[in-house]
């Protein structure tokens, strides 16, 4: 599963999920979690990792659920509880 770091997710909300409603922003704490994280480039050639998770999420790693709805011209904006 491809995740971001929270200066990421805007980026990749608009760039892949523009105009798409019902999406959520899971907060995972990476020490609770059991299965394999590991940072890899993303595919638009920058300079900069994403973390990837390879597996299952368990439920307790989750410490924040987050909805995330585009404004009405489709862009997402960061949910003000998270910035």
């Amino acid at each position: 599963m491809h995740c971001s770091k929270i200066n990421q997710i805007m980026r990749v909300a608009n760039q892949y999920y523009s105009g798409q409603s019902g999406l959520v922003i899971l907060m995972v704490d990476p020490y609770r979690l059991k299965a394999d994280l590991r940072w890899e480039p993303g595919t638009d050639k920058r300079d900069e990792l994403f973390p990837h998770i390879y597996g299952p999420i368990n439920l307790d790693a989750v410490i924040g659920v987050f909805a995330c709805e585009p404004d009405r011209e489709g862009s997402f904006t960061l949910p003000p509880n998270l910035t």
